[in-house]
């Protein structure tokens, strides 16, 4: 009795085997008992008890958390770009910023085409500016273009109504030119107008000047010095002289001033370029005009004047007095 008590007590202990299987376990088939598989795969997957290789779909999110991420970021980005453009066009801001513009030095419009009509760094930075938002009004754009205003002011002198350098200004036409290519037909009047331009400004740069603009059978250029600009009208006209084309030879004139022109981007504007768009306009065939205060400005050594004369044109000074100058 007492051996059999002891059997029992024996086998109702809860004595377990170093592998974990109990030690009564009776395994079919007479094979060896398996260890418990963890709950948890090595990649991190809980396993199903039912069927071990399954994997459950709610352990796998990542895909679903990048994908939300994306969505949450993008709309974020949306909203953030909806308020900078209502910041970008609220009034009062806007007006805050021209009311700096008109505070500080240089062009306060400057920005519009005109005054980005050259080829300066500055003139080709506001032309990307401006480019902005066409369609509307910008505050960024206003502010760009008051540091833009700023560099102008400061690296081309830009002031209210006359500019700040003193400079020669030179109008040069064909007279007599328009008859003749109604006459004659666009081929030759394409192929005199190119003989022409090469004629007049080799003479300008070779003279150190500027050419400002083309204006059909004549040019605008800026010079230095006075003498400079009055050489230069000079070769150039012996050098047209020199051009014929179907039998034409064409005869120029020209006028110089000397003021102080206000340069607005590629171009130069103002009272005193008015000045000399008259003088050159009140020019001879085969004669350059020279104004007394260009002429005041030089040298006339090798130069033969004329008489003094008042320039009688609409729009000039009634003290503007005006004088035929030729090679001595």
């Amino acid at each position: 009795m007492e051996q059999d008590a002891a059997k029992q007590g024996a086998v109702g202990s809860d004595v377990v085997r170093p592998d974990g299987v109990e030690p009564d376990a009776v395994v079919p088939g007479g094979a060896e008992p398996h260890a418990a598989e963890p709950a948890v795969r090595p990649d991190g997957v809980q396993r199903d008890a039912a069927n071990p290789d399954a994997v459950d779909p709610g352990g796998d999110t990542t895909d679903e958390a990048v994908e939300l991420a994306a969505r949450e970021g993008a709309a974020r980005i949306s909203r953030l770009r909806v308020r900078a453009r209502r910041l970008d066009a609220q009034p009062s801001l806007l007006a805050a910023a021209r009311r700096l513009r008109r505070a500080l030095p240089g062009d306060e419009q400057f920005g519009d085409p005109l005054s980005m009509a050259g080829t300066t760094p500055v003139e080709a930075v506001a032309r990307g500016v401006s480019s902005l938002a066409p369609e509307r009004e910008s505050l960024v754009q206003e502010l760009g273009m008051a540091g833009l205003q700023v560099w102008q002011s400061l690296s081309e002198a830009a002031g209210r109504g006359r500019g700040e350098v003193e400079l020669a200004v030179l109008f040069t036409d064909l007279v007599g030119f328009s008859a003749w290519a109604l006459r004659a037909g666009d081929a030759a009047t394409v192929q005199l107008l190119r003989e022409v331009g090469v004629a007049v400004e080799t003479a300008v740069l070779a003279h150190e000047g500027r050419i400002v603009k083309r204006l059909g059978d004549g040019v605008m250029a800026t010079f230095l010095s006075a003498r400079a600009a009055v050489d230069a009208a000079l070769d150039a006209q012996e050098a047209v002289a020199a051009v014929s084309v179907d039998g034409y030879q064409p005869r120029m004139r020209a006028g110089v001033h000397w003021g102080r022109p206000r340069k607005l981007g590629g171009d130069y504007l103002g009272v005193d370029v008015n000045i000399a768009a008259r003088v050159g306009a009140a020019a001879k065939a085969d004669q350059v005009l020279v104004s007394d205060r260009a002429l005041e400005q030089i040298d006339a050594a090798g130069l033969a004047t004329g008489r003094r004369k008042r320039l009688r044109a609409d729009g000039a000074p009634r003290d503007l007095h005006v004088t035929a100058v030729s090679r001595g």
